[in-house]
């Protein structure tokens, strides 16, 4: 497992665990970040991240990220 974050551009990984607090975890439940799910990064722009999940784009910041693993 590696946060999403070291992922690469264009790559399709599959969620395998979210990090924090709960309350991190309802939030990025919220935004469509669930293990089993597919995510992808679009693009890359000083650490911040927007990423293709479930149909939509969602920006997350590096933080955040890093709470993905993937």
């Amino acid at each position: 497992m590696m946060p999403l974050t070291f992922a690469g551009v264009g790559e399709t990984n599959i969620i395998k665990k979210i990090t924090g607090n709960s309350e991190i975890k309802k939030h990025l439940e919220n935004l469509g970040f669930v293990p089993g799910g597919n995510v992808s990064i679009i693009s890359e722009n000083n650490g911040n991240i927007i990423v293709n999940v479930k149909e939509s784009r969602v920006a997350i910041s590096e933080e955040m990220g890093r709470r993905i693993l993937v």
